[in-house]
């Protein structure tokens, strides 16, 4: 039983680190306000609370989209979603030395409150996060 109790802890410890869906309805109006700011021409998203923070996730032509704003309606950083391909040069060579034969099965230009860039790429789920010069930042789980 001990270990019937310990497992559902783990479960649902983990579950909660994940990302929630949340209803629109549920987005406090300054985060509300922040993305109508941020994406002015974007009229429908789906939302998510991550880390505290809140993602709308849209398309914006053909490219996936993603707007992260804390709770208090400040404008945190975009991501655009891209092909592995499209990572820089330097983003990619790193990718080959470190993890050769590794699939990268997601990648993104995230875009800063400031206008830093950088790019992730996601390969055995882990996101390993990189400047624009190819330096990797930090390495974590990937918890999507």
């Amino acid at each position: 039983m001990k270990k019937f109790v310990l497992m559902a802890t783990l479960l649902a410890g983990a579950a909660s680190a994940n990302a929630q869906k949340v209803n629109e309805a549920n987005v406090p109006a300054g985060v509300l306000g922040a993305f109508k700011t941020e994406c002015p021409k974007i009229t429908s998203a789906k939302w998510e609370k991550e880390d505290g923070n809140y993602e709308a996730h849209y398309k914006s032509g053909n490219a996936e989209m993603t707007c992260v704003i804390d709770p208090s309606g400040k404008y945190l950083q975009s991501e655009t979603a891209i092909n592995a391909s499209s990572l820089p040069d330097a983003v990619t060579s790193y990718l080959n030395k470190n993890l050769p034969g590794k699939k990268i099965t997601e990648a993104a230009k995230i875009t800063g409150a400031d206008g830093k860039v950088t790019y992730e790429a996601e390969a055995d789920n882990v996101d390993y996060t990189f400047d624009s010069d190819g330096k990797l930042l930090k390495k974590e789980a990937d918890n999507d």
